[in-house]
Parts: C-alpha cells; sequence; structure tokens
C-alpha cells in the first residue's frame, strides 16, 4: 500500500507514531502498531470510496455526457489504483465498485427473477390514423369536453432488448431481461459491464427502491466493425443490431459480453420507494440527472399537446430515421401525467395510456424454392434459402441466409414456405416469418446434415458455437473459399485473378493447393472458357507480380482463423521472418502482442497440419518472396498513428495504405497511443473516446493538407 500513499504526508506520521512508540516504550509497541493499523485501514476505506466515486463521475461525463474533464491516461491511473487496493483488501465493500465492469466468472445459467410490477407491452400501430384514434380513445375514457387536449410524452421506439435495472438505496443490485414480462432473466453481471450504466445513481439522498427499465442497443457503425471482425476470424455475423445486442446481454461469460460495444437509454418507471414523480417528463429528467443515458430532449424526446401534434413528431422523426446512429422501428407515445395514466389503467396486459406507432419496413411475400447449404473458408456450414425473386424496397432479393439450425428451429423455415422477407437495417434480406396457412401438407422441418454437402465429411459443432463446421481442410468448397482469399487485393493481390477464374481452375483440376498458383502454365488457363492469349498472359504476368509479397499479407493470406490483417502484422512485426513464424509452438505464441490463448490455439493447430505447412514449403521453393516487415520510418507521417472512423471519399483500405506509405501507422482502436483520429460521415463511438483521450479528430481533407506540408 506505499505505492498507493507515498505522497500522502499523513501517511508519515502513521508510520512514525509505532516507531515513536517502540522507542519511548517497549511494552506499548503492540498497542501502537494496532493504533496505527485502525488509522491506516480508516485512509484506506476513505481512499476507496473517493476512487469509486471519481470514476462513477469520469465515466458519466463520457459516456453520457459527452464532456471529459481528464485524460485517459489520468483515468487509467485512477482506475489502477482502485484494482489495487481491492487486490490488497478483499474485505472491503465492492459492491459499486467500477472495476466489476470488466466482466466476472462464466455462469452455468440465468437465474429467473419475478418483476415487482409486470414489464407490459404495448399495442401497436402503423399510421398516423391509428396515432388520431388512439388519441380519441383516450380523451373518450377521460371524459374529456370538446376542445381539451390531453399531453404526450413522445420519443424513439428503439430496436433492442428491454431491461429492467433495479437500484436500492442508489446501488444497482440487479438487472433483469423482460423474460415473460411477469418473470425476467438475471443478467447483472453482463449489464454491470455497459459504462453508460452506473453503478450507483449520481445523488446525494437516493431513494430506497427504484426500477428504472430502458432498452439495450448497439449502435450501426459498432454491429458493423462487429461484424467485419467475426467475418474476418472465421465466425458467425449477425443479422442485424438487435440480435447482436441481444446476444451480447445472454452471454454466459460476462468476459464476453464486456467485449461488446453495447449502449443503454432508460425510458420507463418500474416499482419505487422513497420517490415520486409527476409526469413522463419528470422522470426521466430525473433519470437523466440520476446519470442515466435518455433519449436527446427536444430532437427524440418531447412533450407535445394533442393528436396532431403527436402526428407531426411521428413524421419527423422518420426523417431523421435513417440517419441517425442507431435503429428504430417507430415511436413511443405516453400520456404524461402519471395520474391520468393511473386513471386509464390497463386493458388485457397493455397500458390504455400508451401505444407504440411504427415505421412499415420495407417487406415483401414470396416462396422458399430450396435451402441449400454452403461451405465457407473455415468450414462454416451456412444454410441459405433460395427464394421466388421478389422486390424488397427497390431490389430483387432471390435469397437470404437463415444463419443456422437454431435460427432455422427458432423461425420453423421449411422448403415450399411462403414467407415474409424485408431487408434488415434496409440492406440484409432476412425471412421474418412464415405463413402458416400456406404451408404444404407435407413440408418437413430442414436440418443441416450431419455430413458436409461437398465433401462428405463429418460435420461437428464445438461446445461454445452455434455453428457446424466441415471437418476436412481439403473440402473442396474449403478450398475454393480459401484459395480466393489468398488471391484476394489486402492478401497477395493476385491481380487479373478473379473468383469464377479461380472456381474455374478448381474445378478443371489445376488449383488443390495455394502453391498450385504458381505451377499454372499458360496453356492451362488457355484451356478455360473464354479465356484468351491476351487474358492468358495477364494472369500468368500478375502471379509473377504478386512473388515478392510482405510477410504480414502473407500469413493473412492463409486465412487462418481469427487471424485478420491487424493480427497478421502483429505477428510479422513479432517473428520477424516466415520461418520464426512456422516454428513457433504454442507457449512462443502466446509471447506475441495481442495475441490471446484461443487466437495462438489456433495458429497452432493451423502450423501442425503437416499438409499446410509442405504446401507453404512448396510456395516458396516456386519462388514466392515474403518481405520481412519493415515499416516505412521516413515521410509525412513518420512516427505518427492515426484510426479511420466512418465513410471517406475513397475506399478504407485505400486511405489506410496512403497513411501507411508515408511512414504512419494504422492502430484498430483509439487509445491514449493514437494521435489522430481520421472522421468520415457517419462516425460511430470512436469520436467520443477520442474526445475523452483528446486525441486530435480531423477530416480526410485535412489529413491531405498534412501529407504536403
Amino acid at each position: 500500500m506505499y505505492k498507493v500513499y507515498r505522497e500522502n504526508e499523513e501517511f508519515a506520521s502513521f508510520i512514525a507514531l509505532p516507531l515513536q512508540c517502540a522507542y519511548l516504550r517497549d511494552s506499548g509497541l503492540e498497542f501502537g502498531i494496532a493504533l496505527w493499523k485502525i488509522g491506516f485501514m480508516s485512509k484506506v476505506r476513505d481512499r476507496h470510496s473517493e476512487l469509486k466515486k471519481l470514476i462513477s463521475h469520469h465515466d458519466s461525463l463520457y459516456h453520457v455526457q459527452d464532456r471529459p474533464e481528464i485524460t485517459d491516461y489520468q483515468y487509467d491511473q485512477l482506475f489502477s489504483e482502485l484494482q489495487q487496493l481491492e487486490k490488497n483488501h478483499p474485505e472491503l465493500d465492492t459492491s459499486d465498485s467500477p472495476t466489476h465492469r470488466v466482466g466476472g466468472a462464466a455462469l452455468d445459467v440465468f437465474s429467473k427473477v419475478p418483476h415487482r410490477v409486470p414489464m407490459l407491452s404495448l399495442s401497436n400501430s402503423y399510421s398516423a390514423e391509428d396515432l388520431a384514434e388512439f388519441d380519441l380513445r383516450v380523451k373518450k375514457f377521460l371524459l374529456l369536453g370538446e376542445g381539451k387536449e390531453v399531453e404526450y410524452f413522445c420519443e424513439p421506439k428503439f430496436d433492442g432488448l428491454a431491461i429492467e435495472l433495479v437500484y436500492e438505496n442508489g446501488l444497482l443490485v440487479r438487472a433483469l431481461t423482460r423474460g415473460d414480462g411477469t418473470t425476467g432473466e438475471e443478467v447483472t453481471q453482463n449489464i454491470k459491464t455497459i459504462r453508460r450504466i452506473p453503478l450507483r445513481l449520481q445523488t446525494k439522498s437516493p431513494p430506497a427502491l427504484v426500477e428504472v427499465r430502458g432498452e439495450v442497443i448497439m449502435f450501426k457503425e459498432d454491429f458493423a466493425e462487429l461484424n467485419h471482425s467475426q467475418q474476418e476470424a472465421g465466425e458467425m455475423t449477425f443479422a442485424n443490431p438487435r440480435n447482436a445486442a441481444a446476444g451480447a446481454v445472454r452471454q454466459l461469460d460476462s468476459k464476453i459480453a464486456a467485449q461488446r460495444p453495447l449502449r443503454f437509454f432508460a425510458y420507463a418507471l418500474g416499482a419505487t420507494e422513497g420517490v415520486s414523480f409527476k409526469s413522463q417528463e419528470h422522470c426521466e429528467n430525473q433519470f437523466h440527472e440520476w446519470g442515466l443515458p435518455v433519449a436527446e430532449s427536444g430532437v427524440l424526446r418531447k412533450t407535445v399537446q394533442g393528436s396532431e401534434a403527436v402526428i407531426d413528431f411521428y413524421h419527423d422523426v422518420e426523417k431523421l430515421r435513417t440517419s441517425l446512429p442507431f435503429d428504430i422501428d417507430g415511436i413511443v407515445v405516453k400520456v404524461n401525467s402519471f395520474r391520468l395514466q393511473d386513471d386509464l389503467g390497463l386493458v388485457a396486459r397493455s397500458p390504455r395510456w400508451a401505444t407504440a406507432a411504427k415505421y412499415k419496413p420495407a417487406q415483401a411475400t414470396t416462396v422458399v424454392e430450396n435451402i441449400l447449404v454452403q461451405v465457407g473458408r473455415t468450414g462454416a456450414l451456412t444454410p441459405v434459402a433460395i427464394m421466388k425473386p421478389v422486390k424488397v424496397g427497390g431490389v430483387t432479393v432471390t435469397n437470404a441466409t437463415l444463419h443456422n439450425q437454431d435460427e432455422i428451429d427458432r423461425k420453423d423455415v421449411r422448403i415450399g414456405d411462403t414467407v415474409i422477407i424485408q431487408r434488415a437495417g434496409d440492406v440484409i434480406p432476412e425471412i421474418v416469418s412464415v405463413v402458416l396457412d400456406h404451408r404444404p401438407k407435407k413440408s418437413t422441418p430442414f436440418k443441416i446434415p450431419e455430413r458436409c454437402p461437398i465433401c462428405g465429411s463429418q460435420a461437428k459443432k464445438a461446445e461454445e458455437e452455434v455453428i457446424f463446421r466441415c471437418t476436412n481442410p481439403l473440402c473442396p468448397a474449403i478450398l475454393k473459399e480459401s484459395l480466393k482469399h489468398f488471391a484476394s487485393r489486402r492478401a497477395m493481390n493476385i491481380d487479373k485473378v478473379g473468383d469464377k477464374i479461380i472456381e474455374a481452375l478448381c474445378d478443371a483440376g489445376f488449383l488443390k493447393s495455394f502453391s498450385d498458383f504458381f505451377r499454372l502454365r499458360k496453356e492451362d488457363v488457355l484451356s478455360l472458357d473464354r479465356q484468351g492469349e491476351k487474358s492468358a498472359q495477364n494472369i500468368i504476368s500478375s502471379i509473377e507480380k504478386s512473388k515478392k509479397i510482405p510477410l504480414a499479407r502473407l500469413i493473412y493470406a492463409f486465412g487462418i482463423r481469427f487471424v485478420g490483417e491487424q493480427t497478421a502484422k502483429t505477428l510479422a512485426e513479432h517473428f520477424v521472418n516466415l520461418d520464426g513464424f512456422l516454428d513457433a509452438d504454442l507457449e512462443v505464441l502466446q509471447t506475441a502482442p495481442d495475441i490471446g490463448p484461443k487466437v495462438a490455439q489456433s495458429i497452432y493447430d493451423w502450423l501442425q497440419d503437416k499438409r499446410l505447412l509442405k504446401d507453404v514449403r512448396d510456395l516458396i521453393r516456386l519462388g514466392v518472396e515474403p518481405q520481412s516487415l519493415q515499416r516505412k520510418t521516413t515521410g509525412a507521417f513518420a512516427g505518427t498513428s492515426f484510426l479511420i472512423t466512418g465513410t471517406l471519399p475513397v475506399k478504407r483500405d485505400e486511405a489506410k495504405d496512403f497513411i501507411e506509405s508515408l511512414g504512419g501507422k494504422i492502430l484498430s482502436s483509439v487509445s491514449s497511443k493514437l494521435n489522430y483520429l481520421v472522421v468520415g460521415d457517419d462516425p460511430g463511438s470512436k469520436v467520443e473516446r477520442a474526445r475523452e483521450l483528446e486525441v486530435a479528430i480531423i477530416s480526410w481533407e485535412e489529413l491531405q493538407k498534412m501529407a504536403k506540408s
């Protein structure tokens, strides 16, 4: 503890006390030490309490109010001190400690906990006319005279996972999913990893009990980056942000949930003790004062008079919908006064005083003509629905991924079914539901085969995964996808060799391994359909040109599971040359920066395959020359680190190449090591983090000017 209190002048007096006692009276030494311990522990507890408050305060400033006061380094110093205190003194009360956000031990199962007040569902409508009818019903029930208007509170209908936060005496003690409305699943440890949620309410006089209800969501850009990293790692991607958020909240291992970019918005009350509210507006304003995130006031959160104003809000938010950083599927309208809400009461399991007015998604009805199982580069078996062509939102859709067996079972999609489809997030086609009334009488549930549909090898599913994988690394489907990846621009960059040519070369028997690219002759290419003398020569020349390749790109080209471009660069920097990488054992792999046990094990397993290693040796024998990674140290950006977020005027890969060509370094995340965040259109949460760290934020145009200066 000396490290923690080395600058505290009072610490010297604590040390001096028992020493003075020893000098003056040996018999009093034990008493002096005991007295010192009491004083010392009092200081430890005070400092622990102070650190918790400081860190929670700065978490709120950064994550909720977007006005940080300290740098990342200063924050990390405070956090490290708190961790050390709790490690050295496990007897301290850590129930509301920010250190709990990093994720705890994995659970075996979620426990079921009843809600004190049921989490009711709202009635839905899909038009402005429905909102006008809702207003008429409310006024009729309240017996309001002609000309009297009801005050309504309007806000967005977030497309995420409903959560209830239970605060007792200001401390977050429990978090529950909605469940069936009466009983939810306890997901406290996962919810505590969301930094936007205060572990203790920011008030000196907290109520004895307050249950805060809201939505856990994921921003669109964060979702896109998550899917990109999942795809690079050979993992299953998510259909939409809602599924990604819901899946993260229901992870049994909270350390996984802590890695997901989750957000939270509060919007409703459950049970309360020791606090009362007059209205929905009053309630959400109080949420904001307590440090809980709520929708932006005046834009996405507004109190209005009468149905016409409600309808205006509905249309205004619809215009903003595509530009919002998160998904919404409508608005929620509530009678603002809690007294009037009590008067209106419930009908069935929905409140009379609220309604959800949704926006119509781009949907269509079609027929599933077949379900094919595709085999990806990592062996993943992905079911795809082949449908009768139909236009959805102006785009003709012919197929939609069904993701995995669990998703097929959940929606019960079968061949011959009539289905409703929509473009998730206005982009990705997905099957919403099955029209059961039109189901063929002899239809049977679809099951992913236990053997690979391409090579017939056994398909297996790991315990922690939801997808089946072909176990044969030489499966023709895996081979084709691996070869496409190997030749791609960010890997070996074999120009003029596209996916169709690779498939044709594989089908003709010319390509069976990576090294076969460098055995190809012009005559082989000419034997394919629609290949002339010039195009064949271009292909051979491109293959020859690709032989000199940076080591990082060669490692990435191998397509090792979990090894994306950044990880490949890390490995190239660490091992310097190809031999060093190929000879690495599991222990050595784990010494590489940012390489965890899971990634190290995947690389090690790949290196143990003698057929793959032989193929790599053949590459070298056939003239491939991997260049040791020598990061350019000269140029306008030498010694400077960059990160890109949002949409730039050029492709992101081109922007990265531009920066690196001038000596700059690309980082994978915002940290204190980052010098510049290059921001394009529709940036995400990285901007907030950069501001908190006092990182310079520049545009693409400003980057261009820097390059010329």
